[in-house]
């Protein structure tokens, strides 16, 4: 077997979060989406509040995604639980659980299922707190290890 080329670029495989996916998410960042995807939740909350600050905010944080993505890659755990994979199940299907059916959180996916993703305050609930759930999965499938 021939070894790789000291000068050959390596791929990244522990990602976390998806550039392309935040940028579809600023689709609607006027209701704060890709603040919320990559963890911003405060922000992510006034946005939603205010449409995006008035719309001025959303257009800026078009040319701050990359910084927001750069940070998210460094706070959350790559692991087995894919972070695109759980934010697009929240985005479409959150009010059935179906997120949480995929964390392995089955009682509270059957909550979710039967109550509409508890009458949606679960939903907004997993907005604010999706990136973190993913991450206590990922580390606890590594082992406890951290980065």
């Amino acid at each position: 077997m021939a070894s790789e080329p000291a000068n050959t670029p390596r791929v990244r495989t522990d990602d976390t979060h998806s550039i392309l996916i935040g940028y579809l998410c600023w689709l609607f960042g006027f209701l704060g989406m890709h603040r919320f995807y990559f963890g911003k939740q405060i922000t992510g909350t006034i946005w939603f509040v205010t449409g995006g600050l008035f719309l001025i905010g959303w257009v800026v944080d078009l040319f701050l995604i990359p910084g927001m993505h750069a940070r998210a890659e460094r706070r959350y755990v790559p692991g087995p639980i894919d972070y695109n994979v759980a934010w697009l199940l929240l985005t479409f299907l959150g009010a059935f659980g179906v997120h949480r059916f995929y964390l392995g959180k089955w009682l509270t996916g059957l909550l979710w299922l039967v109550t509409g993703g508890l009458f949606l305050i679960g939903w907004l609930y997993d907005l604010w707190t999706l990136n973190g759930q993913v991450s206590e999965v990922n580390l606890a499938a590594l082992g406890g290890e951290s980065r």
